[in-house]
């Protein structure tokens, strides 16, 4: 091995890149890969079996597993992680964002691929910590990104010397007293947004995210009013952008950090990379999306005469399609004109479809393989004691029907592509426990989040006298 290469992960790996140094024992490394990699052939989301029949999930049995480990249950797929993560070595820093899916043992398997971490909470903070990240470096591997501090939030950043991507103007104040004299980085709305719902679109006036473009001087003389340093900016207009609206993005941050200046250092695209759900949806053109990032950083580049750091922020992109959500059929029961299909997970462990309407690719794991029949329209829904519990809707509620093969109680059902924003929106309504979490890495299932037990509900509580 030469020097300044390193082996991580079964890769041998190229000159590290400048802007990360190695600090034992817990530091990161980020790398360009200096050879193909084979690592075990995965299902992703355009392969999924919707509609149809899933009895494995990379070799493993889905029966097996839902037997092992009872239902409802996640389970994530390392293989699929690691595919993601090389999909986006182009971008010089990836910074997930681990509000998509934030169990420990992902955030470690991220953080051996070289990948650095975004926090929106203290427990996040905390999260990122006991998963091995520094809560303070430079550049840093874990930076606090919100709208607001709480208190709890400020006294740890405060205490760590966590680096702060500031979304209100509040947020300059409040640190500046603390921590004068700190570079921090501005999240701008340039004052549009777009999503694949209204509740993902994180930019233009009816957004709360960010700080509104025409206050950007502003909040600069806000901060020099503690010497604060405006070292990076921070542009993300929501999940499931196209590329027309991206290229607005690109030009918006190039005119905000000019209005800044030189003393910017870094700038972050944001995260919300389309992921694909449905067999018929395109994948997302990482090299064409990182075209129009490089091109707005080269820009400031060549104007400043210094380097610009280029990150990227994906939340779903790396753990959407690793994750499945295995549950039991329940019940079958004609309702008019109506079958169902209801298992026993709800919204209360995957709360897409309710939020947004939004689509998850469905698979029938037969318990007898036996039995294998054709398919036919089916409503899915859950065991929660609210209308809403259905995992076919649109957006607005409206119910609709999936082709699925026939099923009988006992065999199992697949939700795919549910490894973001499932098991962390997870919640105790109808006083249900929280699901387990399985990871399946290198021929091995490891459950890394034990079901919840039923006792634990309501532990913390107590009745007054």
């Amino acid at each position: 091995m030469r020097a300044g290469e390193f082996q991580q992960e079964g890769l041998r790996c190229g000159p590290l890149l400048p802007i990360i140094g190695r600090r034992e024992p817990k530091s990161m490394w980020l790398f360009r890969v200096t050879r193909s990699i084979d690592w075990p052939v995965s299902m992703s989301s355009l392969e999924f079996p919707d509609g149809g029949f899933c009895p494995t999930i990379n070799s493993f049995s889905v029966v097996d597993l839902a037997r092992r480990y009872g239902t409802p249950t996640y389970v994530y797929d390392a293989a699929v992680i690691r595919r993601q993560v090389e999909r986006l070595r182009q971008f010089e820093v990836i910074r997930y964002a681990q509000k998509a899916n934030s169990n420990l043992a992902v955030l470690d398997l991220l953080r051996r691929l070289g990948v650095v971490v975004d926090a929106v909470s203290a427990g996040e903070l905390l999260r990122a910590r006991a998963a091995g990240y520094a809560l303070a470096s430079e550049p840093p591997e874990v930076v606090y990104t919100a709208d607001i501090f709480d208190r709890e939030a400020l006294e740890l950043v405060v205490k760590e010397g966590t680096h702060v991507n500031c979304g209100s103007p509040d947020m300059l104040d409040q640190y500046g007293e603390r921590c004068p004299g700190q570079g921090v980085t501005l999240r701008i709305n340039p004052g549009f947004g777009h999503g694949h719902s209204q509740k993902t679109n994180t930019g233009g006036p009816q957004s709360k995210h960010g700080i509104w473009h025409t206050q950007l001087e502003e909040c600069v003389q806000r901060g020099q009013k503690w010497g604060l340093r405006v070292t990076g900016l921070h542009m993300h207009i929501g999940s499931g952008t196209d590329f027309e609206h991206l290229s607005q993005v690109c030009e918006a941050m190039v005119q905000a950090a000019r209005r800044i200046g030189p003393s910017i250092h870094s700038i972050s695209a944001g995260g919300g990379l389309p992921t694909p759900y449905r067999n018929s949806d395109q994948p997302l053109d990482i090299a064409r999306y990182h075209q129009l990032w490089d091109g707005a950083r080269r820009q400031l580049e060549s104007e400043w005469g210094h380097p610009v750091r280029l990150e990227l922020e994906p939340g779903r992109y790396p753990v959407a399609e690793a994750g499945y959500l295995i549950t039991e059929i329940r019940a079958v029961k004609r309702m008019g004109d109506n079958l169902f299909y209801l298992v026993d997970a709800g919204f209360n462990n995957l709360a897409r479809p309710i939020l947004y309407g939004a689509y998850h690719p469905l698979a029938v794991a037969l318990a007898n393989p036996q039995t294998q029949q054709a398919t036919q329209p089916v409503i899915v829904g859950g065991p929660l004691c609210e209308s809403g519990d259905i995992f076919t809707q649109t957006d607005g509620g409206t119910v609709v029907h999936r082709q699925l093969p026939a099923a009988n109680v006992g065999d199992y059902l697949v939700i795919g592509c549910a490894g973001a924003y499932g098991f962390v929106m997870g919640s105790n309504y109808n006083s249900k426990p929280l699901a387990a979490e399985v990871l399946l890495d290198r021929g091995s299932d490891h459950l890394v989040r034990p079901r919840q037990g039923s006792a634990s509900l309501f532990a913390s509580e107590s009745i007054p006298g």
